[in-house]
């Protein structure tokens, strides 16, 4: 059944789970076959692993969830797909961050867009000090996708006054990397 999940063949899922696989089964690295279906973007798997009662919140060994590998991922389609299953959106994870730290790191758009309706804190601050707002500035790249998602986040209510641990504010990080747009979107 992981191999089957993994690879995103509904059909050999849907077999094992017919013959009696765990719908938790674990890899050696601790991952369900939901885990997998979800870090390879395989939406059909995945809904057919949820209405068998696979968890959204199955931690693996690297501190990961089907619904923390979302904000990798950026798939909005495994969201919806994800959310029925009331996710818990205050897990963290390895670095201590909610999924919509490392989505607006990778410039996902429409993930943020979309996870901000959600219950989900926007003003998390993971374990390196940062918020998602401070992560699209740090690592993002100042182009058009962080500048959307510093302009979603802000109006879904991101705090510009939080700093990292080094007490610096996104502003201050968007003129440091001359991120002109970015440092006038957080300066209004």
């Amino acid at each position: 059944m992981l191999v089957a999940a993994r690879d995103g063949d509904t059909g050999g899922v849907a077999q094992a789970l017919e013959a009696g696989a765990d719908v938790e089964a674990r890899d050696e690295q601790q991952r369900t076959p939901l885990l997998l279906a979800v870090t390879g973007d395989h939406v059909e798997v995945a809904q057919l692993l949820l209405t068998q009662g696979a968890s959204p919140d199955a931690l693996d060994g690297r501190h990961d969830t089907p619904w923390l590998v979302t904000g990798v991922t950026g798939s909005v389609a495994m969201v919806e797909v994800l959310l029925p299953a009331k996710p818990d959106l205050t897990i963290k994870n390895r670095y201590g961050g909610v999924s919509i730290i490392p989505a607006s790191e990778r410039g996902h758009v429409d993930y943020v867009r979309r996870v901000v309706r959600t219950d989900i804190d926007v003003n998390h601050v993971n374990d390196l000090g940062w918020t998602a707002l401070l992560e699209a500035v740090i690592l993002g790249d100042g182009g058009e996708r962080h500048q959307e998602i510093v302009r979603i986040l802000l109006d879904a209510g991101a705090d510009r006054s939080i700093a990292d641990k080094d007490d610096v504010t996104a502003l201050e990080h968007a003129r440091i990397k001359g991120f002109d747009e970015i440092a006038a979107l957080l300066d209004d």
